[in-house]
């Protein structure tokens, strides 16, 4: 990837446009992060989650591209805390019964052994917890992570209530750097959100991107565009995206689809043609 596919956090890390998700790999996880990682993806999307992650597999996958001799800080590394809620009772990689402060310093212990690693890029909440009160005292353990510096920074997923979102901002003395929510019509495309992410300089990462939008897809702007610079309607909503400082995830398992989501950057929408698609979302 060019150095014009990053971009620069309110936390100082360097981030690529376009970063590729590992939900849902299972085996597979290992062979795909080495072959996406080939490709040209410098960014990876994981979870201390094996009910959906396997974390050990992307940490493979990793290792199998560093032992050809990219560096590590070419590389943008996410990984996740998953609270108990949404963790698979049979394979919680953490002790359950422990103190929320136990919980997130054993999953990013396990975190880093899984992704053979000694510090992350980016640490997530993978979701609030159940009152605001918990949700802080999961952060604040995270700041502790931050502050001893296995994390260059922290971020949130799935927030989709501002108030929320702006409460945990204005509380956090590490102020999260990235939100990670669906992108869809049923949250309005969190233009609140995104909104406060703007005047904070806060990095909105979407995903379930193409999937929850084959409307959008199908429009007769994106098929105008799509035939203008003879691309797919997916490179154009992706291109789209990243110019309005958006980072898509793509969870593709399709070599062609890799090569054509990394492609995004070969060409660029006008400010009127960003516009066009905006009024579709």
């Amino acid at each position: 990837m060019n150095p014009k596919d990053f971009l620069i956090s309110a936390a100082g890390v360097r981030m690529p446009l376009i970063i590729y998700g590992t939900a849902w790999k299972k085996d597979n996880t290992a062979a795909l992060v080495e072959q996406a990682i080939t490709l040209g993806f410098r960014g990876i999307d994981t979870a201390c989650q094996p009910k959906h992650y396997n974390e050990a597999g992307v940490g493979d996958g990793v290792a199998a591209c560093l032992r050809r001799g990219l560096g590590r800080d070419e590389l943008y590394l996410q990984t996740k805390f998953t609270p108990l809620s949404g963790q698979d009772p049979a394979q919680v990689p953490y002790d359950s019964k422990a103190s929320l402060d136990e919980q997130v310093a054993q999953s990013f212990k396990t975190s880093l052994k899984n992704l053979q690693t000694s510090y992350l890029d980016c640490l997530v909440l993978h979701s609030p917890l159940a009152d605001s009160q918990q949700t802080l005292e999961v952060w604040r353990a995270m700041e502790r992570i931050f502050h001893s510096g296995g994390a260059k920074q922290l971020g949130i997923s799935n927030c989709y209530d501002l108030h929320q979102f702006e409460g945990l901002y204005r509380s956090a003395e590490v102020k999260p750097a990235v939100i990670q929510n669906r992108f869809y019509a049923e949250t309005q495309y969190d233009r609140q959100i995104r909104d406060f992410c703007r005047q904070q300089r806060i990095v909105y990462q979407s995903f379930w991107t193409l999937t929850a939008n084959p409307g959008v897809l199908a429009h007769a702007t994106l098929h105008g565009l799509a035939e203008k610079y003879r691309r797919s309607t997916a490179q154009v909503f992706f291109r789209y995206l990243s110019q309005i400082g958006i980072i898509p995830l793509t969870g593709t398992t399709s070599e062609s689809h890799m090569r054509a989501d990394l492609a995004i950057f070969e060409f660029e929408l006008t400010s009127d043609e960003c516009n066009a698609v905006g009024k579709l979302l």
